[in-house]
């Protein structure tokens, strides 16, 4: 005979496939999320509205991303929202179908499928988005806007819609709204030491993604890097093929290495960061009062991802405090030997900023939006 829980769990999952199966998976998700999958009657009112909406929309956007549903707890990718704040936004005449964790592809996969018209609208990292668009990949260069607060002041600038927008107009894409998630760490294998400082890192095998400034920075702060995919990271981990990687400690959780790692330190170089982009051909063949309503939909959920960012952290970073990994920040005169070491005031990274920004009078006036506080206040480590 099975328990109360049991009953419930089984009732949960008969009913998201049933969902899944007859109203598709974007109705089985939000009856899943707001946690009425229990109920009979429930799922099937959740259902029948999310026809209704679909029925009466006139037109239909499947958003793409590569987390799965409820990930916004530690990594606030805020996708249920900002499907919510579109239909609502544009007065029920766009409804948003949904394909999450991974459905659609991840990435680069997804950024190409919004450039190709394939889907409209998609989740992907500013390092994914940079083969489409070159300018973006500013933001990796190390403490130009690695924290959270210089991240927003910057893309959220006059001087970046006046320098870089139109560049990604050119690739055929709309930057919707860039996601604050958090900085990058330097999160070490279990068995490794605590590093706090760039001598720390010496003989250090770290994992890197394919980007060469990534590379050169952690080349810089005396490490060696180690490019492995992202799909072989964990087992690249756990055999000692790298010692140490940096995505954000939301991410480090979401994809599960709380169980592989020791400690994680805020160095705070790189934002480990996010936008929402979608097909320009689509959104400007759009009446203009529902362009306007997905824009407005665009600046509530980069508003809520915002307040969201602590609480995310700290749900993160208990869940991997339970497996034994420890944190460390930085005092200011340590982040300072960092900054040193391999930051982008340094002569290394001219060139970047040549070939990225344009020229070297364009990237002092980006530089000089970072350095301002704008609209957004957002909370750093």
């Amino acid at each position: 005979m099975m328990d109360s829980t049991e009953k419930l769990t089984s009732t949960e999952r008969r009913n998201f496939l049933k969902l899944a199966s007859t109203g598709g998976f974007t109705v089985a998700a939000v009856a899943g999320s707001a946690g009425l999958l229990w109920s009979d009657s429930a799922s099937a009112q959740t259902a029948a509205e999310e026809k209704e909406r679909e029925s009466a929309a006139e037109h239909i956007m499947t958003l793409a991303t590569a987390y799965v549903i409820g990930a916004s707890r530690s990594y606030p990718i805020m996708q249920l929202d900002l499907k919510e704040n579109i239909q609502n936004m544009t007065n029920g005449k766009v409804y948003v179908r949904l394909a999450p964790g991974g459905q659609l592809g991840a990435g680069g996969t997804l950024a190409q499928a919004v450039q190709g018209g394939t889907i409209q609208c998609a989740q992907h990292s500013l390092s994914n988005f940079a083969p489409f668009a070159s300018v973006v990949d500013l933001i990796n260069l190390p403490y130009f806007c690695g924290s959270n607060q210089r991240f927003t002041n910057l893309t959220s600038s006059q001087t970046w819609k006046e320098e870089v927008d139109p560049k990604i107009a050119n690739s055929g894409f709309k930057a919707l709204f860039y996601i604050v998630i958090d900085p990058r760490v330097v999160a070490v294998r279990q068995g490794g030491n605590a590093i706090i400082t760039p001598s720390d890192m010496a003989g250090v095998k770290f994992r890197v993604p394919g980007s060469a400034m990534l590379q050169q920075y952690y080349r810089l702060v005396g490490a060696n890097p180690t490019p492995v995919a992202w799909g072989e990271t964990p087992s690249a981990i756990r055999q000692g093929v790298a010692d140490a990687l940096d995505p954000a400690v939301g991410a480090l959780h979401v994809f599960g290495f709380g169980e592989i790692l020791s400690h994680v330190t805020f160095t705070q170089a790189v934002p480990d960061s996010q936008v929402y982009s979608v097909n320009l051909e689509w959104f400007n063949s759009l009446p203009s009062d529902v362009k306007e309503g997905i824009e407005f939909a665009g600046e509530v959920t980069q508003a809520q991802n915002l307040s969201k960012v602590p609480s995310a952290r700290s749900f993160a970073m208990a869940q991997l405090t339970a497996n034994g990994v420890q944190f460390y920040s930085l005092s200011d005169d340590q982040l300072a030997e960092w900054k040193a070491a391999g930051g982008y005031q340094r002569s290394e990274w001219d060139q970047f900023k040549k070939d990225l920004a344009g020229d070297l009078d364009t990237f002092a006036r980006l530089e000089e939006a970072a350095d301002t506080m704008g609209r957004y206040y957002v909370h750093d480590a």
